[in-house]
């Protein structure tokens, strides 16, 4: 996988290094300013242990093959978590063609089955995502969970365009600004493999024109891989509520997950949270 500004792999390492200050990797900041963000090229192949010129052939997309061990000292300069080293690793084999870019296959279809287990899951919210994010299902209280979401277009309900673009998603979690990050964060991880997709592209293009938040947030090219979490609703029909929340996989679906939430038994949240089912209003 590569374009005219080299490859992804090269992206990748450029936005990971500017992440890292010298004092961070035990370097000098040295004296005067410094005109690269984080890490010179220079340093961070000292860091690794390869020789400036083949990291800067890396990151110009010149150098495709590189090693398993190469890569384990680049994730170590780079402080990379269990999610991003892997992401190296994906686009490092996309680099070189070991690892062909799957198919879009069933993922924007969901199973009756899986519709059934939605409904199932009641009162408890629950819904099912795209790989990128796309909201494709949801049973009633998971509706009411995203106000306003649900009266976009079915191609427009996509969770990153309504944290960004939606009023009520800009004010609906708390904080924002940690739960866009991680969402992002998440996106990245889980499009890793298909990251010239054309649905992802077009999302991205049109969050970078739209939100400059997005833009600062997706150029750090953070990734986590969310299997689940806790979080804060200011919700604007039931209140305030803590939920925690559980990300499943689901098998031969092209990469969907289906998302459900939780309250303490007894608690306020827990009230909270089943009112977004017996409520007689339609709040989404």
């Amino acid at each position: 996988m590569k374009t005219n500004g080299g490859t992804e792999l090269g992206r990748y390492l450029r936005a990971r290094r500017a992440q890292i200050r010298p004092e961070d990797a035990g370097l000098p900041a040295g004296a005067g300013i410094r005109r690269t963000p984080g890490l010179r090229r220079e340093e961070l192949a000292t860091l690794a242990g390869v020789s400036v010129d083949y990291y800067t052939r890396l990151e110009r997309g010149r150098e495709t093959n590189p090693s398993p061990a190469v890569l384990d000292a680049l994730a170590r300069a780079l402080r990379l978590g269990p999610d991003a080293h892997e992401r190296l690793r994906e686009l490092a084999e996309l680099a070189s063609g070991r690892l062909t870019e799957p198919h879009p296959t069933t993922e924007f279809t969901v199973r009756d089955s899986v519709l059934r287990v939605l409904e199932a899951l009641r009162p408890l919210p629950a819904y099912v995502l795209s790989p990128y994010s796309d909201m494709l299902a949801a049973n009633t209280p998971g509706r009411r969970l995203m106000p306003g979401l649900w009266d976009w277009p079915a191609q427009e309900r996509n969770v990153a365009r309504y944290l960004f673009l939606h009023p009520v998603g800009r004010t609906l979690y708390v904080p924002w600004e940690e739960t866009v990050a991680r969402s992002l964060a998440h996106l990245r991880a889980v499009g890793g493999r298909t990251p010239d997709s054309p649905r992802l592209t077009a999302l991205v293009g049109e969050l970078m024109l739209k939100s400059p938040d997005f833009a600062g947030l997706w150029d750090r090219y953070e990734v986590c891989e969310r299997s689940g979490g806790v979080k804060t609703f200011a919700h604007p029909k039931v209140g305030t509520m803590t939920l925690t929340y559980e990300v499943m996989q689901l098998a031969r679906t092209g990469g969907q997950r289906l998302v459900t939430y939780q309250a303490e038994p007894g608690s306020t949240d827990e009230e909270a949270m089943l009112r977004l089912e017996t409520t007689a209003r339609q709040v989404a």
